[in-house]
């Protein structure tokens, strides 16, 4: 028997924790959208919450198929929860001030921290993928090519309206929606590219 080259334990945990930050993500997604008072992104973001909850399906699936209990306990995930869970916190807290466009803000901030930590999961996941072999290596590379795209999105595009509005917020002008999304970038290359134009842009 060939010995998979990873720690079959921490792929476990990796997918537990991914489950958890998913699920998370409903949340501050609801929490974000409640804050939100620019129609674009206000759009943007229902689409990424919908996304969201199909990429819990598709972590679910995934664990019911390498024979993982989807919603077992393990510490590093009560970790994930506790900072989703205070990223809504934040949000909440910073809606109660009264200032909309502030709250705004907020959220955009804590969408990007929670994305980062998504899209990290989902590159580890491409990275076992690669190394696996057999069944396993067929079921995550299947999980990774369905959602990778949208993580790269949903990173990348916030981190351009949280760019902008803090720039708008600092009283200089803005590209507003920001180049990424006007560009529909995709890489970090591409929002890269994309910030790189928003001079022109404005």
């Amino acid at each position: 028997m060939v010995k998979p080259r990873y720690d079959e334990k921490q792929l476990k945990d990796l997918l537990l924790q991914m489950m958890e930050t998913e699920l998370g993500g409903e949340q501050v997604y609801l929490a974000a959208l409640s804050c939100a008072i620019n129609e674009d992104l206000k759009e943007e973001w229902q689409g990424y919450l919908k996304e969201t909850k199909n990429h819990q399906n598709v972590v679910r699936t995934t664990c019911e198929q390498l024979g993982i209990d989807a919603d077992e306990a393990a510490p590093s995930r009560t970790v994930v929860k506790h900072i989703g869970a205070s990223l809504v916190k934040a949000m909440e807290l910073a809606k109660s001030s009264g200032d909309a466009a502030a709250a705004q803000l907020v959220a955009c901030e804590c969408v990007v921290h929670a994305e980062t930590k998504d899209h990290a999961n989902w590159e580890l996941l491409g990275k076992v993928a690669e190394a696996a072999s057999g069944a396993t290596a067929k079921i995550l590379k299947e999980a990774y090519d369905r959602v990778e795209k949208d993580e790269d999105h949903h990173l990348y595009h916030t981190q351009g309206w949280c760019r902008e509005l803090s720039i708008r917020a600092l009283g200089m002008p803005a590209v507003l929606p920001p180049p990424e999304e006007v560009k529909q970038v995709e890489t970090a290359i591409g929002a890269s590219r994309a910030e790189q134009q928003r001079d022109a842009m404005l």
